[in-house]
């Protein structure tokens, strides 16, 4: 992934650095006996509606020697959907989607494997898959992903979709505060040297920061 930051009055400029930079590296990959596939290399502007609007990004490609890179609204990158506007709707609809199609499947399998091993393998491994971004999410982000852990709970426990006692079966399937507990472990492991330098270089205790008092 090659990402670089611009302003309104500096995107030609951004895009003539981004097509020699990726142009180097299929130098690189030339050099390795490796080829750059054109086909499968997505090009995003991000930023907010209006920036992106003002930006006219819809009319700003890539140009790859022979070939050319439109801009596209939503992009992959290992699994996950990044939106122009830097909304979560897109990838929560595709996780949803992928795991109520896993979880009609499971409905009709007679396995021997317990029904809760099937469910993480097949379902909450598609939630927990970075988790993090759902961190302040809206609730109309958290409300989606929350019916799915509730479908998913109501197949492993027997229990029928509208039956009030299923959200008491959630903590007992440890499907509760997953992304604040992910979330802490990460902090913790940049307090202690231990996570990854891209993040511990970004990290900094509260009681250091000077606009702490905006935070909450």
């Amino acid at each position: 992934m090659v990402y670089m930051y611009c302003g309104h009055d500096s995107t030609t400029s951004t895009i003539v650095r981004l097509q020699h930079r990726i142009m180097d590296i299929n130098q690189r990959m030339s050099a390795s006996r490796l080829k750059l596939n054109v086909d499968k290399t997505e090009l995003i502007w991000t930023g907010t509606k209006y920036s992106v609007t003002v930006g006219n990004a819809s009319f700003l490609s890539l140009q790859l020697s022979a070939e050319v890179v439109l801009p596209s609204q939503h992009v992959h990158l290992l699994g996950l959907v990044i939106s122009a506007d830097l909304g979560l709707e897109k990838h929560v609809s595709n996780v949803s989607a992928t795991c109520f199609c896993h979880l009609h499947q499971l409905q009709h399998i007679q396995s021997t494997e317990s029904p809760s091993t099937l469910m993480h393998a097949f379902v909450t491994l598609w939630i927990d898959y970075y988790n993090v971004i759902f961190v302040g999410a809206p609730n109309s982000v958290a409300n989606q992903l929350q019916r799915v852990l509730n479908a998913a709970a109501s197949v492993v426990s027997g229990t029928r979709k509208f039956n009030h006692g299923l959200m008491q079966l959630l903590p007992d399937l440890h499907w509760l505060e997953r992304v604040k507990y992910k979330l802490c472990m990460m902090m913790r492991r940049c307090q202690d040297a231990t996570a990854p330098q891209y993040l511990t270089s970004h990290w900094a205790p509260v009681s250091e920061t000077s606009s702490r008092q905006h935070l909450c």
